[in-house]
């Protein structure tokens, strides 16, 4: 979910994550328009609608409840592996 800017309040599926930008492509949400050439891919050329990237500091998740959510971190009793879990719920998150 986004919590912030001209997309707030919409939801969609983190495509792509980049680590270095520290941004995140959602799928449908924050669509720019972009002007392309002609090139064998699309030979046409024209205008292209793509989703531009958002700092992952303006994403919320989405826990089972369909709630945002922020996310911790804590050691799993039964195999003594860290998860992740929502912190609104306290569920764990797959």
């Amino acid at each position: 979910m986004i919590i912030t800017g001209d997309s707030k309040g919409q939801q969609g599926k983190v495509l792509v994550v980049d680590h270095k930008k520290k941004t995140a492509i959602v799928e449908g949400v924050s669509m720019v328009t972009k002007h392309a050439k002609p090139d064998a891919k699309n030979p046409q050329g024209g205008i292209i609608k793509k989703e531009a990237p958002i700092h992952i500091s303006n994403l919320k998740m989405i826990d089972g409840t369909g709630k945002p959510t922020r996310v911790g971190r804590k050691t799993d009793q039964k195999t003594g592996k860290n998860v992740r879990y929502s912190k609104k719920s306290g569920e764990v998150i797959k």
